[in-house]
């Protein structure tokens, strides 16, 4: 087909129509414009001997063609793009950092009130730590385990040892110790025996490892700088925790502990240790009448490798339990037992080192 079939009518011979053929002739771009229409293939029903006798390729490019947009005006669609990567995810804390901080500058301001006040002032603070820390440890117990404790005889032996630690020296802390222990054992008596000796086992271990535990802080207190000996096993263990979360959480690679406490690395316990090494170096040269800094050291490291044990030991507590905290008391940290986790078992390695480098008085 050549273009000037679509200009003007043909003479003698044209096959159209008397109207056709009486129409006057318009221009040829008339005739184009009215097929906007690309027109279809013209396929015989049945195909002659040419047809079948058509290549393979043929076949093909003609359905190609027939496959092709059928209106000069519909667009052909645009390839599926590949869809790109999502961003690498920032680390995060995974606690609200702003709601700790208030906290952990409120609980700051009430320790110093008390502890440069009126030091039984901070004897009081102690003994409402050790009541509910009790108080989550038994409940958790008994929500999660079954286990009943008895909460009444642990919390008034807690808040009398911690009295007796201060009043009476470490005879009275153990006196009341063992005081509770055996309050323990006849206030479960008023119960069923189905599962006596698991709650009383429960029992004496919370008697140990909160009230006593936290007697070695009166234990301190006692001392003629007593405030001061206070404050810097409260800065070691809190220096020796942020430089654990610090360095791990910008360097950690390697797990400490992957069973016990997948968050933890080897390289936040490196850190745990400088920072604490370095903090106990400036509190025993500055704070502690008598101190040097070679102790300082060595009392940094060993707070160090205290807290850390003792953050493990409430990890290994919680993940028996089945818990992430013990408690939500306070926004941002958990529970008080999430924050007495390092201080506990901190508590007596302070006061025994204290005490042989610079005494008890």
């Amino acid at each position: 087909m050549n273009d000037s079939s679509w200009g003007a009518p043909q003479g003698a011979g044209y096959w159209g129509t008397p109207e056709m053929r009486a129409a006057p002739a318009g221009p040829a771009h008339d005739v184009h414009g009215a097929q906007q229409t690309r027109p279809m293939p013209n396929v015989p029903d049945v195909p002659d001997a040419g047809r079948d006798a058509q290549s393979r390729e043929d076949r093909d490019r003609d359905a190609a063609h027939v496959s092709g947009p059928l209106f000069r005006d519909e667009k052909p669609q645009e390839p599926m793009s590949t869809p790109l990567p999502p961003p690498p995810q920032k680390k995060h804390a995974g606690r609200d950092l702003r709601a700790a901080i208030g906290v952990a500058v409120g609980l700051g301001a009430v320790i110093g009130v008390s502890l440069f006040i009126v030091k039984a002032a901070f004897i009081g603070v102690i003994v409402a730590a050790v009541v509910v820390g009790l108080w989550e440890l038994t409940s958790r117990l008994q929500e999660r385990k079954g286990i009943e404790a008895p909460l009444v005889p642990l919390a008034v032996g807690g808040a009398a040892m911690v009295v007796a630690g201060y009043a009476r020296g470490p005879e009275g802390a153990w006196i009341a110790m063992a005081l509770t222990a055996l309050a323990v054992l006849v206030w479960r008596m008023t119960e069923p025996p189905d599962g006596y000796l698991k709650d009383v086992t429960a029992g004496v271990f919370a008697a140990f490892y909160v009230p006593f535990l936290a007697t070695f802080v009166a234990l301190m207190l006692t001392a003629d700088d007593g405030s001061w000996r206070v404050l810097t096993f409260l800065i070691l263990t809190v220096v020796s925790d942020t430089g654990a979360y610090a360095v791990g959480w910008r360097f950690g690679t390697h797990k400490l502990a992957p069973r016990i406490s997948p968050g933890k690395t080897r390289e936040g316990l490196f850190g745990a240790v400088a920072f604490a090494m370095v903090a106990g170096a400036l509190c025993m040269e500055f704070l502690i009448d008598g101190g040097a800094w070679w102790q300082g050291l060595l009392l940094g490291l060993a707070v160090a490798a205290s807290a850390t044990l003792g953050d493990l030991g409430e990890s290994m507590i919680k993940r028996d339990l089945g818990i992430k905290d013990m408690g939500t008391l306070l926004p941002g940290h958990g529970g008080i037992m999430d924050r007495l986790d390092s201080l506990l078992p901190t508590a007596p390695v302070v006061w025994l080192l204290l005490v042989l480098f610079v005494g008890s008085g």
